[in-house]
């Protein structure tokens, strides 16, 4: 076992191995990288908007955000350069889903939680 200075607990040089190893392997970079893009308001209103509507267009967006076309438009590419929506282009519009049901699931248990925390409060 490893005594860490200050600390009352012990771990194990294996726990420690297993743990250094898994988080040296996690893409930390691209996850942050993911919470930065998600830090913003309107993008979070944006994903939770489809959670709830599987699709939506560029003029959806902006009514459910409240924000100018060129404004949802914006933060919809911003989601879409990170990986966290896809587009199919329907004549000259273009519509804006969940990349896949991993994002979907991340921005639906974030909202979970925060409710969750509201009730406690």
């Amino acid at each position: 076992m490893m005594k860490l200075p200050n600390c009352t607990s012990e771990i194990s040089e294996e726990q420690l191995s297993h743990i250094h190893q898994t988080v040296t392997e996690t893409a930390t970079t691209s996850v942050t990288q993911l919470f930065k893009v998600l830090a913003d308001p309107t993008r979070v209103k944006i994903a939770q908007a489809l959670t709830i509507e599987d699709e939506l267009c560029v003029c959806d967006v902006a009514a459910v955000t409240e924000t100018s076309v060129a404004t949802a438009s914006h933060h919809l590419r911003t989601l879409k350069q990170h990986g966290l929506t896809k587009t199919r282009k329907h004549g000259k519009n273009s519509y804006y889903s969940l990349d896949d049901h991993h994002v979907v699931q991340l921005i639906q248990v974030a909202v979970e939680h925060q409710h969750e925390q509201e009730d406690l409060s």
